[in-house]
């Protein structure tokens, strides 16, 4: 979501002050900070990013500094106190009155801040996104209403609310006429999505999918994040009969252990969890299953990790985000008494992290020999001689091959598999001709 809203950040100030990205801050005239609220070391990241590019507005007064996101929605005057030469805050709901904020603190000499909530007013007010690849992120929701004892989403972010249909469908019509032929739909919440169509009638995320399904340029479609309480039997038969949804499913689960699920309010035991798997595998046998996982919450124990350890064995999950816990200002979990050491926490997260890895690996090493339909996403961050695609079941894969085929789907085959990542080869000619 983040990258979302930087991608549509560029977009604005593109649209309404032909400003460009650049690659040098020293050549900046606008500096902006998109932040993220959800672990404590990203948020004090934010004041050290800051430190850095004081010397660069001393010696340019002009320069622009604006901080953005969810620390800027959550902690926006706490910001102006610990860095008062930042001159704008805004956040994640008022992205899209940059440049009005912008002019009023060229005009005024004040700081402005408007972190306020407008509900889908964002969506309306953005231009055209400037699309570079054959893949493209669009937002159908915003917020959340779940209200894990953990998470500050809630609060920076604001309440579940979802997209009307025809916006979304829309925007995607947008991107398929630039040339996009994977779209990834995106909330913090995804799949509790219930938009408005025409009649007034409220949809789902699984009509949405279908929707989208059939559209004759869209040839993939994937969806994030998703919470287990909102895993529908219609989503979950999506999986049985549209070929164009992927073959990956990010379900995040936080713990493997009911007690631990309690206390984080997250609204499943892990035999439900596993239920939800266990359907979606009898549809696709073959489907990539990744998750979050949240080590050392509040009064975790060792029989409660192995718990965790146990889901992963009994899922086999094919990739994770996993990471100690970080006690958030306002939550309830922040209040929870936790006597778990910091070197014991840290252990769990390495025999987390190692086991993940290893199943990761395994599933890795079983493509090598297959030929995989892939979407060329651009040129290889690891070698600009090359290309990067995505695998339906989300794996990235180098290859050699010419630049005109970014955008395009093709076939790779998969030769050797490298640290998260997989290399192969074309294997034969693109497999959508715009």
């Amino acid at each position: 979501m983040n990258e979302y809203d930087s991608d549509k950040i560029a977009d604005v100030l593109r649209a309404s002050e032909g400003i460009e990205l650049t690659d040098k801050a020293e050549d900046a005239d606008i500096i902006l900070f998109n932040t993220c609220s959800i672990r404590e070391k990203a948020e004090e990241k934010v004041f050290s990013d800051l430190g850095r590019v004081r010397p660069l507005k001393l010696a340019k007064p002009d320069l622009i500094i604006g901080v953005g996101g969810c620390v800027a929605s959550q902690e926006g005057a706490t910001i102006y106190r610990r860095a008062p030469y930042v001159d704008v805050i805004f956040g994640p709901q008022t992205l899209h009155r940059l440049p009005e904020l912008i002019a009023a603190r060229r005009a005024s000499g004040r700081m402005q801040m408007d972190i306020s909530f407008p509900e889908i007013e964002k969506f309306d007010s953005l231009p055209a996104p400037l699309v570079t690849s054959g893949s493209a992120y669009v937002s159908i929701m915003e917020g959340c209403s779940k209200f894990c004892t953990f998470c500050v989403v809630p609060f920076t972010r604001g309440n579940e609310l979802s997209r009307p249909l025809a916006d979304v469908m829309r925007d995607i019509r947008g991107l398929v006429a630039q040339g996009v032929r994977e779209v990834t739909l995106l909330g913090q919440n995804v799949n509790a999505y219930a938009g408005g169509d025409d009649d007034g009638e409220t949809v789902d995320l699984a009509y949405l999918i279908r929707m989208i399904a059939a559209l004759d340029g869209i040839q993939r479609v994937r969806y994030m994040t998703s919470h287990p309480r909102e895993m529908s039997q219609r989503l979950i038969g999506l999986y049985g009969d549209t070929p164009k949804l992927a073959n990956h499913l990010h379900l995040p689960v936080q713990s493997g252990s009911d007690r631990v699920l309690a206390a984080m309010q997250r609204g499943y035991t892990a035999l439900e969890y596993k239920s939800i798997i266990r359907k979606v595998r009898a549809l696709r046998p073959d489907i990539s299953i990744t998750s979050d996982f949240i080590v050392g919450f509040p009064g975790e124990t060792e029989s409660d990790f192995e718990a965790t350890m146990k889901l992963i064995e009994e899922v086999g999950f094919d990739a994770s985000f996993s990471f100690l816990y970080s006690p958030r200002p306002g939550t309830p979990a922040a209040e929870m008494v936790d006597e778990v050491s910091y070197e014991i926490k840290m252990e769990r997260l390495k025999r987390l992290k190692t086991r993940i890895d290893e199943l990761e690996n395994a599933v890795a090493e079983k493509m090598v020999g297959t030929t995989q339909r892939v979407v060329v996403e651009g040129i290889s961050k690891k070698d600009e001689k090359e290309l990067a695609g995505r695998t339906d079941n989300n794996r990235v894969v180098n290859f050699v091959g010419p630049a005109n085929l970014v955008g395009q789907f093709v076939e790779v085959s998969i030769t050797a598999v490298s640290m998260h990542t997989l290399r192969g080869a074309l294997a034969g000619k693109e497999m959508f001709a715009a």
